[in-house]
This record gives structure tokens, C-alpha cells and sequence, in this order.
């Protein structure tokens, strides 16, 4: 039982600060139609958590990261899907004022794949904290404490949708969100020119 409440602690000590992928996640749930309209995003966000968490447990994104080529690829990838994910929020409108412009499942699948797989700052945290952590069990300890880990991840997104949603129905108007969009576009745009400042910076 302590691998499994150590990896509760653990992984809401890496989700719970404000992030693109929770702030992305937050903003299908108020800005959909409906709540089952922005599952694709809260979905794909949890499974690319777990997919993270796996790796990290079993070592092998380690490996990955060793080949500087691929580092270069991920960041410059990642600054680039960061803000033309800012560009497309910032003109989104709420659901409340037109259903039509709530973004698509194939778009919110890539932007959730994009801000979670391509985020070279998550993915260090999850190595780095989530594996060598894991480093300290075997066995069925290591089992349970990934699969807390992965528990987690999936209840926060969801219950971030849930949240969105909620919020949506407090906001009739539509004006709150409007606001929210922009304050999300500007926190990504953000994001994406620390991460450019960081990987251009001379070392």
C-alpha cells in the first residue's frame, strides 16, 4: 500500500501545477457543446500520460533522450504545434455563441498529442521524477505504484473536463470564456517562447 499512496502523492505533485496540456484539457470541457464533444481531448491527454508513465518505469525514454537529434526535433516540433495552438484558441469562440467553431475531435486529438508528447518539459519531469522513483520497487510494488500513477492522470483529466463543463454552465453568456481563450492563448504563446529562449540560449 505505501507504492500505491506514494504514487498518488507523487503524480498529482507533477499534474496539478498549471500546464498547456491541463489548461488545453480545461478549456474542451467549457468551450464543447457538450461534455461528451471533448472527451477526444481528455482521452488522448490520459493516454499519452500513461504511455509517458510506462516508459519512464521501464527506462526506455531514457534511451530515447540520449540522441540530441531527436531533442532538437522534439523542441522545435513542440514551440511550433505550441503556437499555432495559441493562434487557433485565441480566435475560438464558446460553444454558447456558435457550436460550429468548438474545435473538431481530429484537432483537439492533435493538439492534446501535441501539448503531452511534445512538451520536453513534462516529459523530463515524468523520466526524471515518476522513474527514478520507481527505481525503488520490484515487482508487484512497482506494479501498483505505476498503476496509482496512472490512476491519477486519468481521473485529473477527467475531472478537468468535468470542470470545464461546469464552468460553461455558469457562463451563459459566453463572455467569461471569451476571456479565458485569450488568457489561454497568451499562457501558451508564452510557454512556446520559454521553451524557444530555453533551447536557443547558449549552453
Amino acid at each position: 500500500m505505501e507504492a500505491f499512496f506514494y504514487g498518488i502523492i507523487l503524480a498529482f505533485g507533477l499534474i496539478l501545477p498549471l500546464g498547456v496540456q491541463n489548461v488545453f484539457v480545461f478549456s474542451q470541457g467549457a468551450t464543447q457543446p457538450t461534455i461528451w464533444r471533448a472527451l477526444p481531448a481528455s482521452v488522448t491527454a490520459a493516454i499519452c500520460d500513461t504511455m509517458l508513465i510506462l516508459l519512464a518505469v521501464f527506462g526506455l525514454s531514457l534511451i530515447v533522450l540520449q540522441f540530441e537529434w531527436l531533442r532538437i526535433t522534439l523542441m522545435s516540433i513542440g514551440i511550433l504545434f505550441l503556437l499555432y495552438m495559441g493562434y487557433t484558441i485565441w480566435r475560438s469562440s464558446p460553444a454558447t455563441a456558435d457550436p460550429s467553431e468548438a474545435l473538431p475531435v481530429k484537432k483537439q486529438i492533435l493538439f492534446a498529442l501535441s501539448v503531452s508528447l511534445l512538451n520536453p518539459h513534462a516529459i523530463l519531469d515524468t523520466i526524471g521524477v515518476i522513474g527514478t522513483s520507481a527505481l525503488k520497487y520490484s515487482g508487484t510494488e512497482q506494479i501498483i505504484f505505476t498503476t496509482a500513477c496512472v490512476l491519477i492522470s486519468w481521473l485529473w483529466f477527467f475531472g478537468l473536463t468535468l470542470t470545464g463543463a461546469s464552468f460553461q454552465k455558469l457562463d451563459s453568456s459566453g463572455n467569461l470564456m471569451r476571456i479565458f481563450n485569450k488568457c489561454s492563448a497568451i499562457f501558451i504563446w508564452a510557454t512556446a517562447c520559454y521553451l524557444a529562449f530555453g533551447f536557443l540560449k547558449p549552453t
